[in-house]
């Protein structure tokens, strides 16, 4: 069953943004994640508060999505997340395959 992370982001500095992007990126692919949403225009529709960045990330299980956050190569990329931006984070079960 597939899993996702959702993530709302702003940036804090635009260069650390790009660094920590570049590293996230190259994780997600290596755990088998693959992007779905990654900034595009988001338009609110009901409720509130305005959203900021939005990024959709799938992986083919909650298992390698967990694995991947706790992976040393995405602790890497953590390292520039504190300066690159802030964030809400969620991991989300998909469901099972018809």
């Amino acid at each position: 069953m597939p899993a996702y992370v959702i993530s709302e982001v702003g940036v804090r500095d635009a260069a650390d943004f790009g660094a920590y992007r570049s590293l996230a990126a190259e994780t997600i692919a290596q755990y088998g994640g693959q992007y779905l949403v990654r900034g595009g225009r988001v338009e609110l529709i009901e409720g509130e508060p305005p959203p900021k960045t939005m990024i959709i990330v799938e992986f083919p299980s909650m298992a390698r999505l967990r694995e991947w956050y706790a992976s040393p190569e995405y602790a890497e990329a953590l390292k520039v997340r504190a300066t690159a931006l802030e964030r809400r984070l969620l991991f989300v079960e998909g469901v099972p395959a018809v």
